[in-house]
């Protein structure tokens, strides 16, 4: 009978960075800086050397978008009224060097990202510091992919014009 592991709490730091563009300048220059995953070219590879390959080219700065939702569009006539995007966004090579230590790293990956405009019109990049979450597992090779995850999400702030939060910089 397999063993229940004994529940782990711990604490996320949670970033709302703020991006110099309008929300629409900021949803195209995200699309432009994390292209959407082809699956198809990707099932079609032999090897796990070939998937590196393609996605160094897909993923031209560490990440590529999973998923995606227009929350705004998805909650009209709710009365909400917000401008809204949530993504899953990764990178399955950068993945797999925490999922060959611990399966449950799928919790956390690929990452969560909602870009949004506040009650004040300004555009909010939102994302939970990878490292934090990653580290939950009490695996440090794990723990260390995370870190690396936080330098890639601060590189690409800096991409996208913001000033990214200290944490996130390697």
């Amino acid at each position: 009978m397999a063993t229940q592991e004994r529940p782990t709490e711990f604490s996320v730091r949670h970033f709302s960075v703020p991006l110099p563009q309008s929300y629409d300048r900021a949803i195209e220059r995200f699309a432009q800086l994390v292209p959407e995953i082809d699956p198809a070219s990707f099932d079609r590879l032999a090897t796990w050397d070939a998937v590196r390959e393609q996605v160094e080219i897909n993923a031209p700065h560490g990440f590529m978008i999973y998923w995606k939702i227009d929350v705004t569009a998805t909650m009209a006539g709710s009365g909400s009224g917000w401008k809204c995007f949530e993504y899953l966004m990764g990178n399955h090579v950068i993945a797999e060097r925490m999922f060959r230590h611990h399966p449950a790293a799928m919790m956390y990956a690929p990452l969560r990202v909602v870009i949004h405009a506040d009650s004040a019109g300004d555009t909010q990049f939102v994302i939970d510091q990878p490292s934090t979450l990653f580290s939950a597992l009490g695996k440090s090779e794990i723990s260390t992919v995370g870190k690396e995850l936080d330098g890639l999400v601060g590189e690409l702030l800096k991409l996208m014009g913001a000033t990214p939060p200290p944490e996130l910089l390697s």
